[in-house]
């Protein structure tokens, strides 16, 4: 990873882990998913609120690494204002920038989720990136069984 990457990886990600965006509970979520990451014990809860086919707020609760915790309060940010349809293709393009071969694509669709490309690095790390993203697909789907990473 380049060095300034490197830099504002950090920086990015003890920021969210310090202040995340979205933390805490979402009265009047109409679709709620949990997630767990049995590896290093990360817990999340994505709540949601589903209009038709559009996210109108989404939050999240839970522990974990400063990794996990900034991804999901990054998630969040960007998922606000999305269709499913968009939503997953971003879970996607995240999803291949953590565990694909850098030159596939320029990451200018995830924005400043590239930061988490350096993840890529530590692959036990990837789990803790994704697990926020695995309970929000889990919730989208409005599935009750605890989204893992698995």
């Amino acid at each position: 990873m380049a060095s300034d990457l490197g830099d504002l990886y950090q920086e990015v990600i003890l920021d969210h882990n310090r202040q995340p965006r979205n933390f805490g509970e979402l009265p009047g979520a109409n679709r709620r998913a949990e997630g767990f990451n049995p590896l290093c014990g990360d817990r999340v809860t994505v709540s949601l609120s589903l209009e038709g086919d559009v996210l109108k707020e989404i939050r999240f609760q839970g522990s974990g690494c400063a990794i996990s915790k900034a991804s999901a309060s990054m998630m969040t940010e960007s998922m606000k204002g999305r269709t499913r349809a968009q939503a997953e293709t971003l879970f996607q393009e995240f999803h291949r920038l953590l565990t694909e071969d850098s030159s596939r694509g320029d990451g200018t669709a995830l924005g400043k989720l590239v930061v988490f490309s350096g993840v890529r690095e530590f692959p036990i790390r990837v789990k803790c990136a994704t697990l926020a993203w695995h309970t929000l697909r889990a919730a989208l789907d409005n599935t009750q069984a605890i989204a893992t990473t698995e």
